[in-house]
Formats: structure tokens, C-alpha cells, sequence
């Protein structure tokens, strides 16, 4: 199937698949549209990839993909004018990440040690009013430095799933609500939301601010920011998971 995948969504096609999806909800135009969308899969799995390669293949994350993008195209209400591929994109990324949650890919004793090292920065950042180094809370845990970054480095898969499943949640509901089925108490709590984020996003220190910049709004790799910044790929993931904790502790308080 995926050999024939055209290039590039054909705009004069997916339109007139829409229109007979619309009518007659088929089977097999359901499928048609899936493979005009093939490529938006392909992009968000490929952006996916460096974050999770460590316990997922490509090719999973690929089939998790499309398979959100079939429960996008049953679910989308094309008379609503939202964008489709905005919202197909979201539950993507849902799917692959309920998928990479399902398989509980970090033992116990590396979960305990995350938790351990996330309590430790909170409770140093609530005592100090600014995020601690990574020295200072290997200080206060007595483990060393290098410990402490590596166990920053094997959290930041847990913190990127931990933190896009919160959020996905608290926006939208367990199955990502279609556009028709969003009240105005949701999208009220959704503007909320995303500007407590942004506030938060903005009191990170400076780099890890940048880091966080360049990941999910221009979109770079691990690896690319490295090179934007002059550090090691490894450096950018402590960086991240670090800005990770942070973010979901802060939003859990205020949230949950």
C-alpha cells in the first residue's frame, strides 16, 4: 500500500474523495483518502522517530499513525471549515503516543529514579525561585553529576509521553473531541490551557527555553539543535527532559 502513496495530497482529488466520503461513507473511500494523506503520516512519524527511537521502529510508528488517521477521517465533520490535516495531525500524534504508553517500555526501578530526580528539581526550584543545575541536585540526592544528567537523558522519552498525554487529556478528552463536539466550556478551557503553558514555557531559563523554541515551534531534531547551539545531541535531550519536568510538574499542579 504504501509503495503506491502518492508524494503530496492532490488538492483536487482529496476534495472530491471528501465529497463522496460525505455521501455515501464507504469503505473504500475512506481508504482512497487515507492514501492521499499518506505523506502528513509519513512527516509526523519521521519528526516522531528521534524522540522515540530507543524503543519504537519506524515502521510502528507509521502504523499507529494511520491508524489515527483513520479515526480522524470517520470522526472529522467537514462542514465545520476546521482544517482537516490540523486536526488529523492531533490525533496522529495521539495515537503513536497511546500506542508508546501501551507498552510500557520503562522498568519500575528507572521510573522510580525518574520520579526521584523530578521531585528533587521541583522542590529545589520552589526553594530557590529558579531551576537548580543539575550539580545541585545530585548534591541533595547524593548521586553524582553524571548520574543525575544520565538519568535526564533516559527520562526524556517518559517526559514527552507524560507530557503530551496530560495535555492531550486536558484539552481534549479521552478520544480527541471532533470539532462539532467541542462546547464552549472546552475551548474556554483549552485557551486557558495552552496560556498557562505559554506562561510557563516563558519563565524556563534561557536555554531551556530556546530548546524548547526550536523543538516544537520551528520543529528541529534533538541533533539539529545540538548544532544550533554547539552541544552534544545527548546535552539537548538533558536540556529538554529537564524543561519537560518542569513543565509538567507545573501544569499537573495547576491542573489537576
Amino acid at each position: 500500500m504504501l509503495a503506491t502513496a502518492p508524494s503530496k495530497t492532490d488538492p483536487s482529488v482529496t476534495e472530491k474523495l471528501w465529497g463522496d466520503f460525505v455521501k455515501n461513507r464507504s469503505l473504500e473511500t475512506r481508504n482512497e483518502l487515507v492514501m492521499q494523506y499518506v505523506p502528513l503520516v509519513k512527516s509526523i512519524a519521521l519528526r516522531l522517530l528521534p524522540t522515540y527511537r530507543k524503543h519504537v521502529e519506524f515502521d510502528d510508528l507509521l502504523s499507529s499513525g494511520l491508524l489515527g488517521m483513520m479515526d480522524a477521517i470517520d470522526k472529522f465533520d467537514l462542514s465545520k471549515g476546521v482544517k482537516f490535516e490540523t486536526y488529523a495531525s492531533m490525533r496522529i500524534k495521539g495515537e503513536i503516543i497511546d500506542q508508546i504508553r501501551k507498552q510500557d517500555w520503562a522498568p519500575i526501578s528507572l521510573r522510580q529514579k525518574i520520579k526521584k530526580v523530578e521531585e528533587c528539581f521541583d522542590t529545589l526550584e520552589t526553594r530557590t525561585g529558579r531551576m537548580p543545575s543539575e550539580a545541585e541536585v545530585a548534591l541533595q540526592l547524593s548521586m553524582s553529576a553524571e548520574d543525575v544528567k544520565k538519568t535526564l537523558d533516559e527520562a526524556h522519552t517518559f517526559n514527552l509521553v507524560a507530557l503530551d498525554e496530560m495535555l492531550s487529556d486536558r484539552v481534549t478528552g479521552d478520544s480527541l473531541a471532533t470539532p462539532q463536539e467541542e462546547s464552549p466550556e472546552a475551548k474556554l478551557e483549552d485557551q486557558e490551557i495552552k496560556a498557562t503553558l505559554a506562561r510557563f514555557i516563558e519563565s524556563l531559563p534561557e536555554k531551556e527555553k530556546q530548546v524548547v523554541a526550536m523543538y516544537y515551534y520551528e520543529e528541529l531534531t534533538l541533533k539539529e539543535i545540538g548544532l544550533v547551539l554547539g552541544v552534544t545531541e545527548s546535552r539537548i535531550s538533558q536540556i529538554h527532559s529537564k524543561a519537560m519536568m518542569s513543565l509538567r510538574v507545573k501544569m499537573t499542579k495547576a491542573f489537576i
